[in-house]
Parts: C-alpha cells; structure tokens; sequence
C-alpha cells in the first residue's frame, strides 16, 4: 500500500491534495515500514467485534452487521467459558458456523476477579493472571469444555495457561485446528515480548492500543502471528480512537485484526441478565464502529485486502518446544 499523489490511483493519505496545494503536503510512506507479511488467504485485515457475551448479543451483531453490511470474520466473548451454559455455547457455535466467523471465547478463572487483594491495589498484582494451581486447572478445564461444544478459539490471559493449552494441542488433546488469542489486557509493548507469546502458543496477539505505529512496524520484522488491535479502545484500556490510523495499522501491521471497541460505555464483564439493555446496545454501537471505519478505509481507497469470511488460521507461526513436564517431575 502507498500514497497516492491526486493523478494516482490507489490508496491515498487524508486530505493529501488539499494540504499539497496550501504548501504542508503530506510525507510519503517510507516502504520499508510496511508489513511483509499476510495471512493464508493472502489478506491482510480481518475484522473482529468483542465483548459479545451471550447468543442475544450475538444476534444483535449479526442483524446490525446484515443492516450496515459489516462483514465479521470474528466474534468475541470477554466474561469467559464459564459464565455460559452448555446450550448458550452451542447456539453461538451453529450462529457463528452460520455466517463463517469464527467464535473466541475467553478461559475461565483470572486473578481481577480472585480473592486476591493485590489486584485491587495501586499496582494491579498479577491483573488477569490465573493465581494458582486451581485457577490453571478451570482454565484449562474451560478449554476442554468449551472445545467438546465445537468451539476453536480460546482466549487467554495467563502465559502459563497459554503454554499448557499449546502443549494439550500438540499432543492431539486439543484439535490441531484449535487458536489461542492474547487478550488485551495481558498484550505485549515490545518486539521481544511479542515473540516470546508467539513461541508460547498465541495464534494471534493483541497489542495495546496506545503503541505507536513505528511500535508496529518493530513488531512486524521479528514476527508474523497475526495482531489484534483495537481501532477503539474500551475505557478500561486507555479509551483511544484511532479510526485515521486504520489505514496504517493494516500497511504496517497485517496480518491485523481491526477490533470495533467502544469507549465511554461500562464494563460488562462478568456479563449477566442485569446488564441486559447495555450489553445489546453496546453491541449495535460496536457494529456501527465497524461501520465507520470500513467507510473511512473506503474513502481512501484503502479498503483492499481484506481476506474472505471463514478464514480464521494463521498459517505457520514459531514455537518453544511444547513438552510441559510435571510440576513434580
């Protein structure tokens, strides 16, 4: 993707041929910071809406997604596994199977909502992290669960629990086909620290949305495992909105995921029928995001690339060695 000068053809900067002509003319983009990289399909974006918590929820998406014309290659759930039932899981497997996205549904226990008072101090504690050998094991337990019900991809937000569960794939006690994503609030600021989380198992990786672009250009010339990327970040992640950087996240980042979070609206995690009316409006408000910044994407002539519905794997990533030997070993 390069800019485009007003005789050119192609993907162009904001106001570009306006402010040219005032004398403040936009800098060309430097090549050697775009991504190498795509996915299988040969795309470079995909599209993905979190924080839908239930097959009501669900539904909502998809009609407003079927009214903007929204195209959702992924759907995410932040509350977790185990504030769903069987049946509930089962509908938004057959929903999602329905309309090729793919289905991501967070694993169990994690240390924001444990007995542990350091998660409410001033530092956090270890924020999301699983606090010991009993929260490893609902984690994993989730996973289990949620794989038996057709489920094939797992969020995650403890580095021990993503070790374990890749190390249950390569052993053929999860399906080979199964994905692990790097929630957000767990996402690495760093080329390093994002290699070390490919090679621990994530098949795709949020970042922080408040990484600079030059960040993700780092990133891209030591890994290819696709990001995850909130265009709008919720509050409880810094609140950015970034719908004029679209354009660069998918030239320096792709393979990317362009998440449709929403800001200034209320946590909803551990979602139950109390934040009903929230959960649903936020989702329609999620969709519309979406909307916007296909359109934005659209007007710059920047909206090239996107991989089909129904793709969802990575294609080959790095791995440590998935030999997890017993504690007691």
């Amino acid at each position: 993707m390069t800019a485009a000068s007003p005789t050119t053809p192609g993907p162009r900067r904001p106001a570009d041929a306006a402010l040219a002509s005032l004398g403040h003319a936009t800098p060309a983009p430097d090549p050697a910071d775009a991504s190498a990289h795509t996915f299988p399909d040969g795309g470079t974006w995909r599209t993905e809406i979190p924080s839908v918590e239930g097959p009501e929820a669900l539904a909502t998406v998809f009609k407003e997604a079927g009214r903007l014309d929204v195209p959702v290659h992924r759907i995410s759930q932040g509350s977790g596994v185990w504030m769903l039932t069987d049946a509930e899981i089962t509908e938004m497997v057959e929903s999602c199977a329905e309309r090729n996205a793919e289905l991501c549904l967070f694993t169990g226990p994690r240390g924001t909502w444990d007995i542990g008072a350091a998660t409410r101090s001033d530092s956090g504690g270890g924020g999301l992290r699983a606090r010991g050998h009993d929260a490893v094991a609902g984690c994993v337990e989730d996973a289990l669960r949620a794989v038996s019900l057709g489920v094939k991809c797992l969020l995650v937000a403890d580095e021990g629990v993503l070790w374990l569960l890749n190390g249950l794939r390569e052993r053929g006690e999860l399906p080979t086909d199964t994905t692990f994503k790097l929630s957000a609030l767990v996402g690495p600021v760093n080329p390093a620290s994002f290699a070390v989380y490919e090679q621990l198992g994530a098949d795709s990786i949020n970042i922080p949305s408040d990484l600079t672009l030059e960040h993700l250009t780092e990133i891209r010339r030591v890994s290819r495992a696709p990001m995850d990327f909130y265009v709008e970040a919720p509050d409880d992640l810094g609140g950015y909105v970034r719908l004029y950087d679209a354009a660069e996240l998918i030239r320096r980042g792709a393979p990317i995921y362009l998440k449709f979070g929403l800001s200034k609206s209320p946590g909803i995690y551990p979602y139950g029928a109390q934040l009903r009316d929230l959960a649903l409006g936020s989702a329609r408000e999620r969709v519309r995001r979406g909307r916007l910044v296909l359109d934005l994407l659209g007007r710059l002539g920047a909206d090239g690339g996107m991989s089909p519905l129904g793709s969802r794997l990575p294609g080959p990533l790095r791995r440590f060695t998935a030999d997890a030997a017993p504690l007691n070993s």
